[in-house]
């Protein structure tokens, strides 16, 4: 048994001598230290060895073994060297080439523009609320006045998911939601996507986004309404921009008005974008219609306020001019890169 445990030993340093890869160093472990391994098998039989014979020969192969796993661990350090050696030769990076320019992503025009809004609100002492872009009709429509025969309802091509369940046509809903769940005084924008069955052009989409606006407490008045508008126009498009209320028609406000402001294009000379009228219509208006403050348990007699709803894509139109709704939503770099 000495004689094999010695050509154990001479094969073992034959091969590792003439080992080159890691596979081929794993492969002569296997053989003389696995399961069934040379070595292996040789210490099994160590039992039919006299008492004379067992401790010499099991000092030899213990010896053999701790030799042999030390050389397989330098000769694993040597070839690891050798493969990392031979890979940085292979990778090597030309500093003087030119890199690749990564591309900078920027915020879309929209997002610009509404992240403007949200400051010049939250300058006045608004907070922001947001809410569900499925709506219940009831939030939508009937507790801001509009009951379901209701003629307003015929001007809102509204998409329902069920009977009672719709895409919202406005962020008016949040009116009720913010009055249910909190008293006055009350100061909030509910900025938002909204969707209407419109067919697509250049100043219509069937999904677009508002910025509803909300403020109830006691002595709230149109004086109010109107300064905090002119407030919001002139920080938006400069000082010089002139305001202009019109009487109009909402069913969740009374009275009711739509702004106007004075052309961005012409400076109210008249142009082809006011259609020579010197004036360009960016929201509607009002004040909260009792019946609203009603729905949601707050005493019209007590308390007063007006609210207001601003088309998003309206404002960065007219603070981009850009003559297209289209292009807001066409994903064309040509057109998101100039700003």
């Amino acid at each position: 048994m000495k004689e094999q445990l010695e050509q154990i030993k001479n094969s073992v340093e034959a091969e590792l001598s003439a080992a080159e890869s890691m596979e081929t160093l794993e492969a002569i472990r296997i053989k003389y230290m696995g399961k069934k391994g040379e070595l292996t098998a040789v210490l099994k039989g160590m039992g039919k060895l006299s008492k004379e014979e067992r401790p010499v020969i099991g000092a030899l192969a213990n010896e053999i073994r701790q030799n042999l796993e030390k050389e397989i661990e330098e000769k694993k350090a040597v070839i690891l060297a050798a493969e990392e050696e031979k890979k940085l030769s292979e990778e090597v990076i030309d500093i003087t080439m030119p890199g690749k320019r990564t591309k900078e992503g920027k915020l879309h025009p929209l997002t610009q523009v509404m992240n403007q809004l949200k400051d010049i609100f939250l300058g006045m002492g608004f907070s922001i609320a947001e809410g569900p872009e499925v709506e219940y009709d009831y939030y939508n429509f009937e507790a801001l006045n509009i009951p379901k025969d209701h003629p307003a309802r015929d001007t809102q091509d509204t998409f329902y998911i069920e009977d009672n369940i719709v895409l919202r046509t406005q962020t008016s809903p949040m009116q009720v939601r913010v009055m249910e769940k909190q008293k006055p005084p009350i100061r909030v924008i509910a900025p938002g996507k909204v969707f209407r069955s419109d067919t697509v052009d250049a100043t219509h989409s069937p999904v677009f986004h508002q910025i509803e606006g909300l403020v109830v407490d006691k002595g709230v008045t149109m004086a109010d309404l109107k300064g905090t508008l002119e407030m919001f126009v002139k920080s938006l498009y400069g000082k010089s921009t002139q305001v202009r209320f019109r009487p109009h028609h909402f069913p969740f406000t009374e009275p009711s008005a739509e702004m106007d402001i004075s052309c961005f294009n012409c400076g109210g000379k008249g142009c082809s974008m006011c259609k020579g009228e010197g004036w360009v219509e960016i929201l509607g208006c009002g004040m909260v219609h009792p019946k609203v403050l009603e729905n949601c348990g707050i005493d019209p007699e007590e308390y007063s306020g007006f609210a207001f709803g601003i088309g998003l894509e309206r404002v960065a139109m007219g603070k981009y001019d850009i003559n297209d709704l289209r292009l807001f939503f066409e994903n064309d770099l040509r057109f998101l890169k100039q700003f």
